[in-house]
């Protein structure tokens, strides 16, 4: 297993903390293998393993089981044990009833607690007011560039980085696809796979969503515009052209679904000069840029469209809140932000000519600020001017340090 440092050195100072640690993220990001590369950890520094438990709520042990006889269950391990218990539930959000029962444990117990969840709103509703107070956030996103090329580099199997980069915009960073070494028919398969499960069990079964065909043709549309201007109105010219209806309100309830599952993400679009939120034109990302490819495919044809998703979800893993810009009658791709810190970034495939570096760096220039501003393309060559920085948009994805 790649130990993900990214994950275990934020997690790391709340060890033994009365607080509950929760790690939200889409299906097969790698939670499952957090919490056993935490409790490894754990053992190394002296805990012993009789004293942590450990339920996976996807097994079928678990089916139909209440949160009355799951507490049950850990009192009795509890029994006779001297010290901290550390206990670790993986996809609670299918325990129903959950946020009690968490409650409870952390009241009647002395132990340590990690949860994961396939669920955006895990910690909204009853969670927070049981918890208010008591538990850190920490959101897990499938694989970077980086840690794919680390992967590949322990294993001796490593490409040149621009090879390596190929793959990773048809495929994106689902962990299990680099661990199996899977091929590229195979590769799909699994990320199809997925969806349909987020689809089929996160969505439609939680939801009671009636017209699956209809709900899969949105979804269809909004793959397909990743990166790109979202408005319900564009939904609805697409459907009126494959001459189906939908009312507004269910597009939108719809997309709730999708974001609620964290696979897909709206980010709000910002007045620079005013630092007022636009409620309106929100961009559209997806959780995993591989699932577009298995799903609606043409990630190399849309290539610019994908890179953005990849630097959107890049920053989030560096944690920086991540807007849209927008200066005047110019769009700034990404405005990112985080303590004092803010950049403005602009994301291209290559700076071909004068009117495509003027597009990607005229923007940029006219912003009367001192953060920094930067250019992010595939080019080898550094095309920077006037305090604006031009980057390798690779060489920016592997780089340890932060921005």
């Amino acid at each position: 297993m790649i130990i993900r440092d990214i994950y275990i050195d934020k997690v790391r100072p709340f060890f033994n903390k009365d607080l509950v640690k929760v790690f939200t993220g889409i299906r097969r990001s790698g939670k499952s293998t957090l919490l056993k590369l935490i409790q490894q950890e754990l053992i190394a520094d002296g805990v012993m393993a009789n004293h942590i438990y450990s339920i996976n709520f996807e097994s079928m042990v678990y089916v139909n089981r209440n949160i009355k006889s799951i507490y049950q269950e850990i009192k009795k391990f509890s029994a006779n044990k001297k010290g901290k218990l550390y206990i670790f539930l993986d996809e609670i959000q299918e325990l129903n009833g959950w946020e009690k029962m968490v409650n409870s444990l952390r009241v009647d117990l002395d132990c340590d607690l990690y949860i994961t969840g396939s669920n955006s709103k895990l910690l909204s509703g009853e969670m927070a007011t049981y918890l208010a107070g008591r538990y850190i956030e920490i959101p897990v996103y499938t694989f970077s560039f980086r840690e794919i090329m680390k992967l590949k580099q322990d294993k001796l199997t490593a490409r040149p980085k621009e090879e390596e980069f190929k793959d990773y915009l048809r495929f994106g960073g689902m962990p299990f696809l680099y661990e199996n070494e899977l091929d590229q028919s195979s590769a799909l398969d699994y990320l199809r796979d997925i969806y349909h499960s987020i689809v089929l069990k996160d969505i439609i079964a939680r939801h009671s969503v009636r017209d699956v065909e209809l709900f899969e043709r949105v979804m269809a549309y909004l793959l397909a515009n990743v990166a790109n201007s979202f408005s319900g109105a564009s939904v609805l010219r697409y459907l009126k052209n494959e001459k189906r209806m939908l009312s507004l309100e269910t597009i939108y309830n719809y997309i709730a679904y999708a974001r609620e599952a964290c696979l897909l993400h709206l980010v709000p679009r910002t007045e620079i000069q005013g630092k007022g939120l636009l409620k309106f034109q929100e961009k559209i990302f997806l959780a995993d840029h591989g699932i577009r490819e298995a799903i609606y495919g043409n990630n190399e044809r849309d290539i610019n469209q994908v890179l953005e998703n990849i630097v959107y979800l890049e920053l989030l893993r560096r944690g920086f809140k991540v807007y849209v810009g927008k200066s005047k009658e110019k769009e700034i791709d990404f405005i990112a932000e985080k303590t004092n810190q803010r950049i403005y970034i602009q994301v291209a495939y290559i700076i071909a000519d004068n009117t495509v570096a003027k597009r990607e760096f005229t923007g940029l220039s006219e912003i009367k600020d001192n953060y920094p501003k930067i250019v992010l393309s595939l080019d080898q060559f550094d095309l920077s001017r006037e305090g604006i920085i031009h980057q390798n948009l690779i060489d920016f994805l592997l780089r340890e340090e932060q921005l």
